[in-house]
């Protein structure tokens, strides 16, 4: 049990260590007008479709754009559709925080 709690923290400290390594990107998302937001959606989606997965950095960087795009929204569906692809990519970071807590504990 006290192995998992381990794991469990070392694989946390991986996410919050790549968050805190996305701060250039989070300062080029910021300055980004509405415009470049959409195009730099259209290149998440296109390098999205090329890996055929999500990586950790993808995740990382998804949640700080489509924030970006939900703060941005000029309609209410699509803030609502920008939150949802938002939460869809934090429930995929804690799917993969558990597959690496358990792989690493077998």
């Amino acid at each position: 049990m006290a192995t998992n709690n381990i794991v469990s923290l070392q694989a946390a400290r991986e996410v919050k260590t790549a968050e805190s390594e996305d701060h250039e990107y989070k300062a080029r998302i910021l300055v980004m007008d509405k415009l470049e937001l959409l195009e730099e959606m259209v290149r998440f989606q296109e390098e999205r479709s090329r890996e055929g997965h999500l990586t950790l950095q993808m995740m990382i960087r998804g949640k700080i754009l489509f924030k970006a795009l939900e703060q941005s929204a000029e309609t209410q569906e699509l803030q609502l559709l920008t939150r949802s692809y938002r939460r869809h990519l934090e429930f995929e970071l804690a799917d993969h925080l558990k597959k690496i807590t358990k792989t690493r504990s077998e």
